[in-house]
């Protein structure tokens, strides 16, 4: 009877476990708009897939408010990236797209005359578009379970065998996609990365490290930084960090500012207005109201058209939607801590629309102009129209066997192995904000551009060889902090992503490190499905 009892509890404990799954061709982690495009390219390429997307939306910032596409140069995207953007121009072909204005007379300086492709676009339509997209392929997908960071990522060896959700499941693969903004699979998987910014010597590069001299989104005039003015010993006021801003060129630990991509409207039967945030503290914007007492006059934005009367609204001038030192910590932050710093973003930048709504200090024609403007009730519907995903700019990048610099930007060096092309202005936004000869001042600022579309390495793309060799990583690519400012838009992200699809499918079929495929015979698969290299 003991043993019948022991075999009853054994085969009651065996049939609530769950059976191991098969592994996975291609386990995608991250449903960004390159998550998407892996997993769609994967099931051309009879791939068995699964992308996994920690939160409850596919599409990263395509689908969360970045709908004014950052490209350089549209005849540098090919392959599904430009397939995307067709789907978008099909859609607003359809009358019944437009319910608050004419398709006749909406204007949007990025399209052309007769383009099939449309490169703006609302939120909700990128979203819809990438979920219906992922269906249609026929890709798994896993929504709201996201990777458990602190132990998740199994290896055996060089190779990855798994990654363990929070849910607890168990994600088995053969080969392994990151297609996060954060780069999240590095640590785990044993990659080596970097977070920061180079210094000008590491490879030889002009526009890397501390720039401190650029005048891009900087005071013009003279602000004093003290709580009290005049006076040093009172303090800096909020928003300011204490310390100077480094060595012209010198590298460190600081990350370029992140802030949302605001979708705006003016139409009155659409729009909600400014939320005061619980946490609002004027003092947090008492330098911008020095600025306007100084003589700026300007609505501290930039916003571009969206169909439906509709914007894409970034950050523009010294003081605005970006918070200046609060991206600094969130690479590595863990997932609780990413939640705060989630909140405190959004509660800067809520804070500051109600600040130029609201505040008498600022100039009548910018309250004016900002009044006419709310969140869209049609969009992000769960969270009040505000986005969803905060526009993480940069986070880890990988150091590959391959590091795109400024010299492949300016056309200096040239990688024979291009997986795609990147044609974008080396961008970076303000890193920190500081206080010298009592005045404020914003350093980090490059805009430089000037050259023609480049090719990326397949090498940029993929870890050394003795770290991983099943991974593939297109968004925290192996790229220094100033070429990733060029390389780091959404259709160059797709693009890679496709490509890492094909790495990863001719890998898998001739049963070779994802370092070692075949590069000839790759380039022939990514010309075959349209890709420009």
């Amino acid at each position: 009877m003991r043993f019948l009892g022991s075999l009853v509890l054994a085969l009651g404990a065996a049939a609530q476990t769950p059976p191991l799954e098969q592994p996975y061709d291609l386990v995608i982690y991250g449903g960004t708009s390159a998550g998407v495009v892996a997993g769609v390219q994967a099931a051309k390429q009879g791939l068995r897939a699964i992308v996994i997307e920690p939160s409850a939306h596919l599409g990263g910032l395509s689908a969360a408010g970045l709908g004014a596409t950052d490209i350089g140069n549209k005849d540098a995207i090919g392959g599904l990236a430009r397939e995307f953007y067709r789907r978008v121009g099909a859609h607003y072909a359809r009358a019944e797209a437009w319910r608050f204005e004419a398709r006749e007379t909406f204007r949007s300086g990025r399209q052309r005359a007769g383009e099939a492709e449309m490169w703006v676009f609302e939120p909700k339509v990128a979203e819809a578009l990438f979920d219906a997209w992922i269906a249609e392929a026929g890709v798994e997908l896993v929504r709201g379970d996201g990777l458990e960071r602190e132990r998740g990522v199994k290896k055996s060896g060089a190779r990855l065998e798994a990654l363990v959700l929070k849910s607890g499941r168990i994600v088995r693969g053969r080969c392994f996609v990151d297609a996060t903004y954060e780069g999240d699979l590095l640590p785990g998987a044993g990659v080596r990365f970097t977070v920061g910014r180079e210094s000008i010597a590491t490879y030889g590069e002009t526009w890397n490290g501390v720039q401190p001299e650029l005048d891009k989104h900087q005071f013009d005039l003279a602000v004093d930084p003290y709580r009290v003015p005049g006076e040093p010993k009172s303090g800096l006021l909020p928003e300011i960090a204490s310390g100077g801003p480094g060595e012209r060129g010198a590298g460190d630990a600081k990350v370029q500012a992140y802030c949302f991509r605001m979708c705006l409207t003016d139409v009155e039967e659409n729009r909600l207005p400014f939320p005061k945030p619980a946490s609002y503290e004027a003092q947090r914007y008492e330098l911008l109201a020095r600025y306007f007492a100084a003589g700026f006059a300007k609505v501290p934005w930039h916003s571009i058209g969206m169909p439906n009367r509709k914007t894409d609204t970034n950050n523009n001038t010294a003081f605005s939607t970006d918070w200046i030192g609060g991206s600094w910590t969130w690479a590595e932050a863990s997932d609780a801590e990413r939640e705060r710093l989630f909140a405190a973003h959004r509660d800067y930048q809520m804070g500051l629309l109600w600040f130029l709504a609201n505040d008498p200090r600022v100039p009548a024609k910018v309250q004016k102009e900002v009044r006419r403007w709310g969140l869209p009730k049609d969009e992000f519907v769960a969270t009040g129209g505000w986005p969803h995903a905060l526009y993480v700019r940069e986070a880890r990048r990988m150091i590959g066997p391959y590091v795109m610099s400024e010299q492949d930007c300016v056309g200096k060096r040239r990688c024979d192995d291009s997986v795609g092309l990147a044609a974008y202005t080396m961008d970076s936004h303000n890193v920190q904000r500081y206080a010298a000869n009592g005045r404020v001042w914003n350093e980090g600022d490059v805009q430089v551009g000037g050259f023609p579309p480049y090719p990326i390495s397949m090498r940029s793309i993929v870890p050394e060889e003795a770290q991983c060799t099943n991974l593939l990583v297109p968004c925290a690519l192996s790229a220094s902090h100033i070429a990733f400012g060029s390389i780091r838009m959404e259709p160059v992200f797709m693009v890679l992503a496709q490509s890492a699809a094909s790495i990863a499918a001719e890998a898998l079929a001739s049963d070779l490190p994802v370092q070692r495929v075949d590069y000839a015979k790759l380039r022939t698969r990514l010309l075959a499905d349209g890709q420009k290299l």
